[in-house]
């Protein structure tokens, strides 16, 4: 029985046309080759193994690794669409830990199985699969604890960062990128979490990670360790090697020193000579010819990478499936397309489940809702009592016009809270989209029809704190026009300010922004000044105010009665330097003008009545349903531009 051959890592010369000389990792992911060589059986398992060659790009950096596991990825000319597929097949986790507080790490885990994997695998399954997890990551005396942050105690930083790791392999990739999945944990946080990355290996998966300073523990747990100075590679191979590669370099590592800090302090010190690192870099290269020429001589083969025979896209994954690596469902079919869609899921599934975590969240952070219906309660009480039961006399007039201003800018500013709700999970969103576990469609809808009932609620608690208090007019009918005009106008505001919160990244700078420009919306309504007053060059400004249609509809509700009479002939003299006249000197005036003027004018005649109060507002060019309409519009529109926002503002960069 032959000897398995060793793992080795090469670096070949090779200079292809990139379109970056010094590209991303997200460009050299796009990269990532596959091939195999024929099966070996080794003496210490009964299962095949497979020489696994891994190329990283620019120049290529082919690092090859034994592993009870196949097929790796390789197709240098895939199709955009084959493209965007292929990366459902392995998975990149990202250095910081981007997971809701309130939910526990079970709960998590769940919410990204419902994701990641289809709805052809049953919820038993997707349970099942979240369990087996929850058990090779270490969790289970974690699994109901909630993950927490700075307000609330949850998980430890390394449970947390084994989390993170969980729920980017929920879906079990065939290879699994890591930016420094170590740093900011204590030592026996990394190790462990070093530690469940073996087990990931050992299960199948190709594990390549970026870590500083590794301890001395965690060293042994690697397979392949390359040291890059400045872009090139100084090392490449098994960390027991260390030793013997410095030896042969001349500079031998002490017994009781840690090998990778003494390999990173002599490759810095190198780095500030004259001649840098290149001398190690070259002594690298025929190191690792060296090192091919003995296997060659041994075994009589070479086991480098360009001797390997390649495997396409297509059939590397249906080898992969058909050995069950991968728990996402697809069927080991020939026809690549149809075995592995985009997404995992329909779209109305994606808002099945971005919806219940939604609910969720809120539900664990009550108070958040709270306070805003407090907040309106409050404001609709000091309405209600600064306002109380107005009259139809002219200053009563006046008093309902502000009322109705005040009464729509405070819904319109109360929307203001919504600012820091996607802020807050802004960076979620992008990770969950870039690794395709919804759409963005999916999102802006459900969040859309999960704010409607809230607005419902809110408004009702304000139409009914205010509108009998304050004596507005028209009754049942009156009210619930009100109502919806109210329940329109937090739409509106509310998808105003969501969308505002895609453009803006920062809450206090959202918070200015948005109180600016509702100031603004405010100020070209119609209230302080008239339309027919306003200045040309601002009119525009008056008709994308979100202000002006749902005022003028409450104006309309209130005043649109041609048989309703706001002034008689005896309030004519009221707020004038004749208000405090005797009655009996005002009738006299009266007649008096009625003489002059060839009219019948009586302390009892009607001089204005609802309609020309909306006259001389100049709102008698759109009805009051029109204006309602128009309002909800507003808030449609938004929420389409904040769909288009999150479409260029986080570009899948994986595609």
């Amino acid at each position: 029985m032959s000897s398995a051959a060793p793992p080795t890592l090469e670096l070949r010369e090779f200079n292809p046309t990139r379109p970056r000389v010094n590209p991303t990792l997200a460009e050299l992911l796009q990269w990532v080759e596959q091939s195999q060589t024929p099966n070996r059986k080794t003496t210490s398992s009964n299962h095949n193994n497979a020489h696994h060659v891994l190329d990283l790009g620019f120049p290529h950096l082919f690092v090859s690794v034994d592993l009870p596991f196949r097929p790796l990825l390789q197709q240098p000319h895939l199709q955009r669409q084959e493209k965007a597929r292929s990366w459902r097949f392995s998975e990149q986790v990202a250095q910081d830990d981007l997971l809701f507080p309130m939910l526990t790490v079970e709960e998590t885990l769940m919410f990204s199985a419902e994701f990641r994997l289809p709805r052809s695998l049953s919820k038993s399954k997707k349970k099942s699969r979240v369990e087996a997890l929850i058990d090779q990551l270490g969790l289970q005396n974690a699994a109901r604890t909630v993950i927490g942050d700075e307000g609330h105690r949850g998980v430890s930083g390394g449970e947390r960062r084994r989390v993170s790791i969980g729920i980017d392999i929920i879906h079990d990739p065939i290879v699994l990128f890591l930016d420094e999945p170590t740093s900011g944990l204590d030592s026996t946080s990394a190790f462990m979490v070093v530690k469940v990355l073996q087990r990931i290996a050992h299960s199948g998966s190709i594990v390549v990670m970026s870590v500083h300073q590794p301890s001395y523990r965690i060293l042994g747990l690697l397979d392949r360790l390359v040291l890059l100075s400045h872009g090139q590679t100084v090392y490449s191979g098994s960390p027991a090697k260390l030793p013997v590669f410095f030896l042969e370099f001349g500079h031998p590592i002490p017994e009781n020193e840690n090998r990778t800090e003494f390999a990173l302090d002599l490759i810095r010190e190198l780095e500030e000579t004259p001649g840098g690192t290149k001398s190690l870099v070259e002594f690298n290269k025929k190191w690792q010819v060296t090192k091919r020429q003995k296997y060659k001589q041994a075994n009589g083969s070479d086991n480098s990478a360009s001797n390997m025979p390649k495997l396409s896209l297509k059939d590397a994954i249906s080898a992969s499936i058909s050995r069950g690596k991968l728990v996402s469902g697809a069927p080991s079919d020939t026809n690549l397309a149809s075995s592995v869609p985009t997404f995992a899921n329909p779209i109305w599934t994606e808002m099945l489940v971005i919806s219940k975590r939604s609910i969720k969240n809120s539900t664990r952070m009550p108070e958040l809702f709270g306070i805003r219906l407090g907040a309106v309660l409050v404001t609709g009480i000091i309405l209600a009592t600064m306002f109380w039961h107005l009259d139809d006399s002219p200053k009563g007039v006046e008093e309902r016009l502000g009322f109705f201003a005040f009464a729509m800018s405070t819904t319109f500013y109360t929307c203001a809270e919504a600012i820091p709700v996607f802020l807050q999970e802004r960076y979620i969103f992008m990770r969950e989209t870039a690794y395709n576990a919804y759409r963005r469609s999916s999102y802006v809808l459900a969040h859309s029809l999960l704010s409607i009932p809230s607005l419902l609620i809110l408004s009702l608690a304000f139409a009914a704190t205010t509108f009998w208090a304050v004596g507005l007019a028209g009754g049942l009918q009156g009210f619930l026009f009100f109502l919806l005009s109210i329940c329109s106008a937090f739409w509106a505001g509310s998808s105003f300010v969501t969308f505002l919160s895609g453009v803006v990244t920062h809450v206090m700078l959202g918070y200015t922004v948005v109180v600016a420009i509702l100031a603004y919306f405010l100020l070209f309504s119609g209230f302080f000044i008239s339309r027919d007053r306003i200045p040309v060059y601002w009119i525009w400004f008056h008709y994308i105010s979100l202000v002006k249609y749902p005022y003028e509809a409450v104006l309309q509700n209130e005043f649109d009665d041609h048989m309703k009479c706001l002034v008689t002939g005896i309030q004519m003299f009221d707020n004038t330097p004749l208000g405090d006249v005797p009655v009996a000197l005002k009738l006299k005036l009266l007649e008096n003008m009625s003489n002059t003027l060839g009219l019948n004018v009586t302390g009892s005649s009607c001089v204005t009545t609802g309609l020309d109060i909306l006259k001389r507002q100049g709102l008698t060019d759109i009805s009051k349903w029109n204006c309602l309409w128009v309002t909800i519009a507003w808030g449609f529109l938004f929420r389409v531009l904040f769909y288009f926002t999150l479409l260029l503002g986080s570009k899948n960069k994986r595609r």
